[in-house]
């Protein structure tokens, strides 16, 4: 640890603890494991500032870490947290277990629906979304080398900006509920085929139920057709999903929030 610079704050915290690196996911930020805590270090923005409020707001309404301590400095934060309890849903045993998994998922999506959100800090409508998409594409942030095959070249867009405007122009419907904004597998942790936290809550807030279930399905179709981790769990439909959930798919809405994830 004493290669690692840490605000005097947080070190008091970790001094001298074991820890591991965690280098699941696609964020490129820093998270060391701590048997009781979690230490994140990332380039400080809007989102961690959006994340550390929501976290605190969240306390005692649904499973999230605990804001421990925060600090920024010389253009970065350091966000130690709580460590939820459980394994990422993208565990072994769950994707062996796919009834059990989608039982979870779906249980863990009404959970949130269930929260009020008059009083939500943070609302991210699609008004907003599409603010924040543009940010990304104005300022070459869009990550080509994440995104489904089929998004742009031959039969798809030609370009990021070409797939703004299409999603400007085919505004859906607000439906708002809490949204976690990156409903992925790893993002939600399971122990006993119980939700036990959700993690990553950068892009959390009052946002369309509709956003979740298309990344929780875009997640659930990868990780079981072999695209995350390699491999292959034979026979698993994504559509049971929406059997759990007790809903009609909206695919037009499926289609406009994965696109929208495209550009992020």
């Amino acid at each position: 640890m004493m290669q690692l610079h840490v605000p005097s704050k947080i070190r008091s915290w970790i001094e001298d603890k074991n820890y591991t690196f965690d280098d699941i996911g696609m964020s490129g930020n820093q998270v060391l494991i701590f048997e009781d805590m979690v230490l994140k270090i990332e380039e400080t923005s809007a989102s961690v500032d959006r994340q550390v409020q929501m976290m605190r707001w969240l306390e005692g309404k649904v499973p999230v870490p605990k804001v421990i301590a925060y600090e920024v400095e010389n253009g970065k934060s350091y966000l130690l947290m709580s460590k939820v309890d459980g394994v990422m849903s993208c565990d072994t045993y769950y994707l062996e277990h796919p009834e059990e998994l989608l039982e979870a998922l779906a249980a863990g999506l009404k959970m949130l629906w269930e929260v009020d959100v008059k009083e939500c800090p943070c609302v991210r409508d699609v008004k907003t979304v599409l603010e924040e998409a543009r940010i990304q594409v104005e300022c070459g942030w869009v990550d080509l080398d994440n995104v489904e095959p089929t998004t742009f070249g031959e039969g798809g867009f030609e370009s990021p900006e070409q797939l703004l405007e299409w999603l400007e122009n085919h505004r859906p419907s607000f439906e708002p509920v809490l949204s976690h904004g990156d409903f992925c597998l790893p993002n939600i942790f399971l122990a006993n085929g119980q939700v036990k936290g959700f993690i990553d809550l950068g892009r959390t807030g009052v946002g369309d139920k509709w956003n979740d279930i298309a990344l929780c399905y875009r997640s659930l179709k990868h990780n079981f057709d072999g695209t995350y981790g390699g491999k292959v769990y034979e026979d698993f439909n994504p559509d049971i999903l929406f059997e759990k959930l007790g809903i009609e798919p909206d695919w037009e809405k499926i289609k406009w929030y994965l696109l929208l994830d495209e550009l992020f």
